[in-house]
């Protein structure tokens, strides 16, 4: 059969979709069984979990690839006062840093979060975001929930960080040699924390350049980098973050603290500016500073104190226990698990906790759940959280809570520790007894209910105080309160002692790391306003700080077109957007680079708009709210007068005199694809050559500014209609309008939208990213055919990404609509601080985190489900231990480079326009011998088959699927068609690669049977000596197998079949009988039996048939 599939395309597409025709059963008990081999998460029951023993990968549920990121992103409703925003302690603009990851910018989405949290990677990672940001998301009122901001966020500035990009000082202030005198005033820092790294940030952006924090360790980064794992925090993350703080000239010394070598708050007043000096710089450098004017001794200094409380609370049960009998507190057990795990905090070489056996870790903070899942990691058999109050009274955020259920820690709620029971010197287990709450509220002992449980180790996790005497003493003059933290004012974050600040743990506010962070930040602030009230000045109490900053703020974008200078290249096209001044005005203020006013006539032609006429589109699928692929829409020009309009861009002029567009250039609107060309405007001009030509030249006659003519895609070839305008003396032309279109109609047949009773419609204009691919061709065409005729482009721009397509297809500046009715005019923002080749090389990645390479582990890949996973896990396990045996940790070394300065030059928006051109031709130009094919990456595939499917119902049935481990292959019959690579859901899981073989598609013979035009057949059986056709007699050109003289169809069938493969067609005529016998022409009547006899035109009959 010609038609069937060959028996090795048959066994391909074994595994291939098809219609069900009737039910399936199999036994609950084979059911059962299949389950487990698919399974990818945990069995209900399972009470063996994954060795997780030296382990020290990333477990965030949190954590974001590329392609979660901006899917996650996409969902996001970006809302009007995002309630979001309102709790996060730091303020970040939220919806400003995910349109931003949306857009691909992830320099703009890290800049907004570094503007407002120096720690934004660090928070981006343990942030308890349900009880905050996420707790606030207005999706929690949909089904499918709110969004991953805590994941968006490390996303963005984790990619960042790997950029090497250093910070820089506010572009606006003036060199730091120029700033007034208070700006030179020394800033101590007490504690190299969150608090203390958030303001010296802050503080060194407003221009303070004398700035110290001291540290009593020989680490920095406070608790961040010695109390919570690096599975959760990564070291080079608040290296990163330290490393940001010193790019503007923040000094850190470490090994100094108040309490050591007789530090305190007096001896740092006392001493003044030349603490500062010693131990940073060479003899040398100290006499030239201490010579210059600039930088005068002073008497005084301004202190922020941002401790943490060093010291654990141990009940009186465990006291006197060591770490020898098998106790722990948390501040012993986690820096001890950090020295090891963390690379690079300390010179030594530490050794993890050793563990073994059953752990109790007491207490419900998230303190208490990062010793239970770090003590598995330390080789814990078993580990029991115990707490004294119940579940819905857990203190540790759900995130935190979640992760110890998953990996297995038990849960013991309702337990007060009574005594340790000691063996042989040892803990050998502890005694409990039950608490309960009464009606009122209070929580009870009873001492009756006992409960004994067997333990290895003990890990208290009861919080932490400030009881240090030498601390203590170094704090004096400042005020302690009842609970041995300084007294200070909530607002301003400032002590007893106007010129000591606190924030952090010892200002007894912040529990969490923002709330850290945000401590600080509010310091600086009235730390800035302490110094400046000093010196006179008088600094508002409502805080303005500055942003975060880098070189690559400094780039200019500006574009010169046809005489005028636009700050950027984005504009807003005369649509919805710029339906009136005071929205233009708006625009401008947000930083839009130049607008074009709606189409405005003569009074005589105003018009009265019908609704509804601006609607989504249907090409995104069932998508609602923001991010709509299209819009269509039937609104006419501006309803407002033309003396409205001129007045008013005078206004604007006036204000805005850099946003030189507006009045300063026309654009002659003759492409409008609705209402308008019945009146005799807009597209009834714009499809004419000769109509366009000429109105440009009465305009050209009439006016000396730019005009440009905006032109329709709605016709044959857009270039004649460019070359038109051109030729009137257009200075440029915008391409393109809006494409007409009809965007739905619904069951009843009536459409959307439907105007009046009677649910009228007439074609709109579809704009957005579904035209965009129109556009773009419009643009490059018009650019290749008139080089260096300025374009105005439009049409789907809705990123800098996208909008540098078109300026290297040849654009000259950009026009932003649908992009600003998707979300409003603060996208400007995100387009300028944009640029291409953002997106981090893929790692191999499950769940977004890196995996390792099982090829060079086992000497092959194994998929993540079912006994395979079991497998993979049981690898990973057994060479995490085995290093372990070996003393080292399995943690990778990130070493980023700070970029002081680009390798190559950055181009400016007129070097990149029409870049692309020299790449855009006609076919035939295009290399047939220069094949690619697809490769899959079996450590990423995550078995969805989507490129096996597309492959063998639109493609080349290519790539196989294994049955068992649902693994993809592609085979050497690929094309290189690269529908798969199109359809697979993860980034760069298929890559296109060159082909090393070479390429010969497959041989496909045309066998066209012709039968004579005659009424009545004539013919005999088929293969009757006599039966004769001729080409002549049909008028159709002669088959490949025919000669030019008649030829029977004994020998025409022979002549044929002598070109085909056997296994490819059978070897009687009856195969090769017409393919339509029974429709249209060739109906086949029963006179003559079995044989067909045609009683209209006889058929013209195709059959391909490939040949391998």
């Amino acid at each position: 059969m010609l038609s069937k599939d060959l028996p090795d395309i048959e066994s391909i597409l074994a595994l291939n979709p098809r219609v069900k025709s009737h039910a399936q059963a199999m036994s609950t008990a084979n059911k059962k069984k299949e389950k487990k081999h698919w399974k990818r998460n945990q069995d209900r029951g399972c009470d063996s979990c994954v060795k997780l023993e030296n382990n020290f990968d990333d477990i965030k549920h949190t954590t974001l690839s590329e392609r979660g990121a901006l899917r996650e992103a996409l969902r996001c409703l970006k809302c009007a006062d995002a309630p979001c925003q309102k709790s996060c302690p730091t303020n970040l603009d939220i919806k400003s840093f995910i349109t931003s990851i949306s857009n691909k910018n992830y320099y703009g989405a890290a800049k907004a979060i570094l503007s407002d949290n120096p720690l934004g990677l660090t928070c981006g990672m343990v942030c308890p975001t349900s009880e905050l940001c996420v707790g606030g998301c207005n999706l929690y009122a949909s089904e499918e929930g709110p969004i991953n901001i805590g994941g968006l966020q490390q996303f963005a500035t984790e990619v960042f960080s790997k950029m090497g990009i250093p910070q820089i000082r506010n572009p606006e202030l003036p060199p730091a040699n120029e700033m007034p005198e208070s700006y030179h005033a020394p800033i101590a820092l007490i504690g190299c924390g969150p608090a203390s790294i958030s303001c010296a940030s802050f503080l060194a952006r407003l221009g303070y350049d004398n700035i110290t924090v001291f540290e009593k360790q020989k680490y920095t980064g406070g608790l961040s980098t010695s109390e919570i794992p690096q599975f959760r925090l990564p070291f080079e993350v608040v290296q990163f973050e330290i490393d940001l703080m010193k790019d503007l000239g923040v000094k850190v010394l470490c090994e100094k603290g108040l309490g050591l070598g007789g530090m305190n708050l007096t001896s740092l007043k006392e001493e003044g500016f030349k603490l500062y000096l010693l131990g940073l710089v060479s003899l040398t450098e100290l006499n030239t500073v201490q010579s210059s004017s600039l930088h005068p001794i002073l008497k005084f200094i301004h202190l922020c104190l941002s401790l943490g409380l060093p010291q654990a609370n141990r009940a009186k049960i465990f006291q006197g226990l060591t770490i020898e009998q098998g106790f722990f507190t948390s501040k012993d057990f986690l820096p001890m698990v950090a020295n090891a795990s963390k690379k690079g905090m300390c010179q030594c070489r530490s050794a993890l906790p050793e563990l073994r056996g059953v752990v109790i870790v007491l207490g419900a903070g998230d303190t208490a759940f990062d010793c239970a899942t770090s003590a598995l990691r330390c080789g814990a058999r078993r580990v029991y959280v115990v707490f004294r109050k119940g579940f819905t009274n857990i203190r540790a955020v759900p995130e935190e809570m979640e992760l110890a259920k998953e990996e297995q820690c038990e849960f013991l709620p309702f337990l007060s520790p009574r005594e340790v029971i000691m063996k042989n010197g040892r803990v050998a287990g502890l005694q409990f007894c039950r608490t309960e709450q009464t009606e009122n509220g209070q929580w009870i002992e009873d001492e009756e209910q006992v409960v004994r449980l067997k333990a290895d180790y003990i890990i208290s996790a009861f919080g932490s105080m400030l009881d240090d005497p030498k601390v203590v003493e170094a704090l004096s003059p400042v005020k302690l309160n009842r609970w041995g933290t300084p007294d200070i004012n909530t607002e301003t974050m400032q002590t007893t002692e106007p010129w000591v600040f606190a924030g952090g743990d010892i200002a007894g506010l912040a529990n969490t790391t923002v709330e850290s962070t945000n401590d600080g930040k509010q310091a600086s602030w009235h730390i800035h306003r302490y110094i400046q009230s000093l010196h006179g000045q008088t600094i508002d109490t409502t805080p303005k700080l500055p942003l975060f900053y880098s070189a690559i703020d400094l780039v200019d974008i500006s574009v010169d077109v046809c005489g005028i200078k636009f700050p950027n290249p984005f504009g807003l096209a005369s649509a919805p957007p710029t339906t009136s001044t005071a929205m233009i005005r708006r625009a401008f203020e947000q930083g839009w680079g130049f607008a074009l006013t709606k189409t405005f006539g003569l009074d005589k032609d105003l018009v009265t708009n019908v609704s509804p006429r601006i609607v989504r589109g249907t090409t995104s699928g069932h998508v609602y709210g923001p991010g709509q692929g299209s819009f269509l829409n039937i609104e006419l020009i501006s309803e407002k007068t033309a003396a409205y309009w001129c007045e008013s861009v005078t206004e604007l002029k006036k204000d805005f005199p850099n946003n030189k567009s507006g009045a300063d250039a026309l654009e002659l609107n003759l492409s409008c694809p609705h209402g308008m060309g019945e009146r005799g405007m807009g597209l009834a001009c714009g499809q004419d050559p000769v109509l366009v030509r000429n109105i440009c030249r009465w305009v050209r006659a009439a006016t000396t500014i730019p005009f440009f003519a905006k032109l329709t895609p709605n016709v044959t070839n857009i270039v004649d209609i460019a070359k038109a305008a051109h030729e009137g003396g257009a200075d440029g032309v915008t391409a393109t309008n809006t494409v007409s279109g009809m965007m739905g109609l619904k069951a009843d047949g009536s459409p959307w939208p439907g105007v009046g009773v009677g649910k009228r419609t007439t074609y709109g204009g579809v704009s957005g990213n579904a035209i965009r691919p129109i556009a773009l061709r419009a643009v490059s065409a018009i650019a290749r055919a008139i080089p260096g005729f300025p374009i105005l482009a439009t049409g789907g721009i809705d990123s800098a990404e996208t909008g540098l397509q078109f300026l290297h297809a040849g654009a000259s500046v950009l026009q932003v609509c649908s992009a600003v009715q998707n979300q409003d005019f603060t996208v400007i923002e995100d387009y300028c601080v944009d640029w291409d080749g953002q997106s981090p090389p893929t790692e191999k990645h499950q769940k977004g985190k890196p995996v390792p390479r099982l090829e060079d582990l086992v000497g092959k890949s194994l998929p993540s489900f079912g006994p395979y996973l079991t497998q993979k896990n049981e690898v990973i396990a057994d060479y995490k231990k085995k290093l372990r045996d070996a003393g080292e940790v399995d943690v990778a070394e990130v070493n980023v480079s700070r970029v002081k300065s680009p390798k190559k030059p950055v181009p400016a928006v007129k070097d990149v326009i029409a870049r692309a051109l020299r790449h855009i031709g006609a076919y035939q130009e295009l290399d047939n011998t220069e094949q690619v094919q697809a490769l899959i990456d079996e450590e990423m595939c995550i078995n969805c088959g989507k490129c096996y499917m597309t492959c063998n119902d639109s493609g080349y049935q290519a790539i196989t699927f294994d049955p068992e481990t649902h693994l993809p292959y592609v085979t050497d019959s690929c094309t290189g068609c690269t529908l798969c690579f199109s359809v697979c859901p993860i980034i760069d899981c298929i890559k296109m690669v060159t082909r090393t073989t070479p390429y010969a598609p497959k041989e496909e013979y045309l066998l066209v049977l012709i039968f004579h035009k005659k009424r009545r057949s004539q013919f005999g059986s088929p293969g009757t000596p006599d039966t004769k056709i001729t080409d002549d007699d049909t008028g159709s050109p002669t088959p490949p197998s025919a000669s030019d003289s008649d030829v029977s169809l004994d020998e025409l069938e022979g002549k044929m079949l002598s070109h085909l493969s056997h296994n490819s067609i059978g070897d009687t005529w009856e195969d090769l009988m017409p393919l339509d016998q029974t429709t249209g022409p060739t109906a086949v009547t029963e006179e003559a039996g079995d044989q067909p006899v045609f009683d209209t035109e006889p058929p013209v009959a195709f059959i391909i048939i490939n040949k391998p």
